[in-house]
């Protein structure tokens, strides 16, 4: 596939958009490569050697790791201009996580020894990547001190939070179809709650739901529901 000029990109909280038009970069942006996926289709492999990174150029992506007795747990989902593939970068020889197109999607990829030429030469990027990795770290401990601490109810209802702050709603349901498995999955929890969870939020008009597709009818009452936990993320 043709490869999209990061000069035109779109993407503009995107790393590399960013810092597309520093000094130096040119002969490394011509060194990505475009990648098409099919929506299901898996691009990174748990285990796979690294070989680079991500960046989503349009689509949805979740990424996952195999978790207690097997079981997927998505770690997050991705939009355009995210990375993917980060975790595995730079420290070790194969990736932590596996990665799902969720929607038909368009990738930029860049090789490890294209990566580490550039943050080498590129003082401008290398910061942005430091600091990137700094929220990322933030992220994480956030999340862990909030899965202790939160009922399944509030963990689902923060899961649809975190998916309405990612890709937003319009016509009154949330912007992504993920399947009950895939809730309970990212919230750390069972589908039979996940269920449950929605039932009441319905009976309570404070969701809607029509198949795979639900939708936030009382924003701020979902907000206030789990306020005391103080751990809103961006994305």
């Amino acid at each position: 596939m043709k490869n999209e000029p990061c000069k035109t990109c779109q993407n503009l909280d995107c790393i590399i958009k960013r810092n597309s038009y520093g000094e130096g970069i040119e002969d490394y942006l011509a060194q990505k490569h475009t990648i098409q996926c099919k929506k299901g289709q898996q691009f990174i492999l748990e285990g796979a050697p690294v070989h680079g990174l991500y960046f989503v150029y349009n689509g949805k992506v979740k990424v996952a790791k195999t978790g207690f007795q097997g079981r997927e747990q998505i770690v997050r989902f991705a939009k355009d201009g995210e990375i993917i593939g980060h975790r595995g970068f730079g420290i070790g020889q194969s990736y932590q996580i596996n990665a799902v197109a969720l929607e038909d999607t368009v990738l930029c990829n860049f090789t490890n020894d294209v990566l580490q030429d550039m943050l080498h030469k590129l003082p401008n990027l290398t910061y942005d990547f430091m600091m990137f990795y700094a929220e990322e770290l933030n992220r994480s401990e956030t999340k862990v001190r909030k899965f202790a601490q939160m009922t399944v109810r509030e963990k689902v209802i923060d899961a649809f939070l975190y998916i309405y702050r990612k890709f937003g709603q319009s016509n009154d349901y949330l912007n992504i179809q993920l399947s009950r498995k895939e809730i309970a999955d990212f919230a750390g929890t069972t589908d039979e709650q996940v269920i449950r969870v929605i039932s009441s939020l319905k009976k309570e008009n404070l969701l809607r739901a029509s198949g795979k597709r639900l939708g936030i009818i009382d924003l701020d009452q979902l907000r206030k529901e789990i306020s005391e936990h103080n751990f809103f993320l961006d994305s």
